[in-house]
């Protein structure tokens, strides 16, 4: 791995304009961090890492690479980018342990953040960082969100979780397991008690159904509850999966190494959602795609389809009027997730769009003063690189919402 990543290294032509940062969605530094690592400074380079991207070495694994910047390194003229992903995580995997973290003196102000997802991790590690105490409420066992319960161990493996968990809370960051704010607790709950801001990271957890007939069924589940605890579904040995999104690649690996033997993802037109390499991962895996196929209900024995006929540019122009009645014995819907309501339904002032995710000020701030958000619970599902960016903009509207409450203080 160590000649693989300097060979890489050594491919850089350190651009003065990097099309590889600027299609960085928290436009990394690559050619410093690589001038860095070629100079055996490692630690300096995960610094910059760390401080830009807390979540760099997990970004190194996850990150669609190849619309960010290895799809966008020059080199690809010569079919020969940089692999900064390799680079990134070799630099972040030594730093994570061997971090020296320096927090600035200690404000003796509470922060909370509800969700320990991508965003809220982010804002904890810099809210510490700035002299905050952090409280993490997550209604879950573990925080990680998506990272934990979305993506599965082979993709990101757990080990690297408990790493994180470990040096999060090394650095002071109090971590409330298994607490659901909107339940027992409330927001108005969390100032009441003296955190002077709260954010909300809370992602998108609840699955967006297709309102067809079948849904109820013993033998349907949704990808969001699957990937969450595999161990607790019997899937058969064939699957349907309607949707081919990333989500839906996750399942359809997750459920061949899990022993099933058919599995198969059914789209209504001839397009995939999924990036290309999870693409062919599923592919190479044994998963089959197969197109023009609109769900109509789900039975006891399967999906059942309507088949879609194109015109010459695969636009869906009508369907078959015999339905096509496939087997299976589960049948996943794998199409779109949204944010849980309980939040907006027990916070006075908190509004959401009509999808349900949280409305934002430029500072990230929601209709309640104190009160911001970020992530997937206001971007819709996107990635953890985008989550992070954003969450990084709340952190920023955070400080300067704090300094503001303690200048009128004075």
């Amino acid at each position: 791995m160590g000649l693989h990543i300097v060979n890489e290294a050594n491919k850089c032509l350190q651009c003065k304009k990097p099309l590889c940062s600027m299609h960085c969605p928290v436009t990394t530094s690559i050619p410093q961090v690589i001038a860095l690592f070629k100079e055996g400074k490692i630690m300096e380079a995960g610094e910059i890492l760390f401080e830009n991207n807390p979540l760099s070495l997990v970004c190194s694994i996850v990150c669609d690479h190849e619309a960010q910047c290895l799809g966008n390194c020059i080199m690809n003229r010569k079919n020969n980018p940089v692999r900064f992903c390799d680079i990134e995580r070799f630099i972040s995997d030594f730093y994570l342990d061997r971090m020296e973290f320096i927090k600035k003196p200690r404000k003796n102000i509470m922060v909370a953040v509800i969700g320990g997802g991508p965003a809220g991790m982010t804002v904890a590690i810099k809210m510490i960082k700035e002299g905050y105490d952090v409280t993490i409420f997550d209604e879950r066992n573990s925080i990680g969100g998506v990272l934990q319960y979305g993506i599965p161990d082979f993709r990101l493996p757990k080990s690297l979780m408990k790493r994180y968990y470990d040096k999060m809370e090394e650095i002071g960051i109090k971590i409330r397991n298994n607490t659901a704010v909107g339940g027992a607790l409330e927001i108005k709950d969390l100032f009441r008690d003296g955190y002077k801001a709260v954010f909300v990271g809370t992602g998108v957890w609840r699955a967006k159904t297709l309102g067809i007939a079948g849904e109820s069924l013993p033998n349907v589940h949704f990808s969001v509850d699957y990937l969450a605890n595999p161990d607790g579904h019997k899937l058969g040995e064939k699957v349907a999966i309607i949707g081919m999104g990333n989500a839906a690649m996750d399942v359809a690996r997750t459920a061949l190494r899990r022993g099933s033997r058919s599995v198969k993802l059914y789209a209504r037109s001839k397009r995939v959602a999924a990036n290309s390499v999870e693409v062919e991962s599923a592919k190479y895996e044994g998963a089959e795609f197969i197109f023009g196929k609109a769900i109509d209900s789900i039975t006891y024995d399967g999906p059942v389809f309507k088949t879609a006929i194109f015109d010459e540019e695969n636009n869906v122009i009508g369907y078959e009027k015999d339905l096509d009645y496939v087997e299976a014995d589960s049948t996943i819907i794998s199409v779109s997730n949204g944010p849980k309501n309980k939040l907006v339904l027990t916070t006075d002032g908190l509004k959401a769009s009509d999808k349900g995710l949280l409305i934002v000020d430029e500072n990230c701030m929601t209709t309640v003063e104190g009160v911001f958000a970020a992530g997937d619970v206001v971007l819709g599902s996107k990635t953890v690189v985008n989550a992070v960016s954003q969450a990084k903009v709340a952190v920023e509207g955070m400080l300067r919402y704090l300094e503001d409450l303690e200048a009128k203080a004075e």
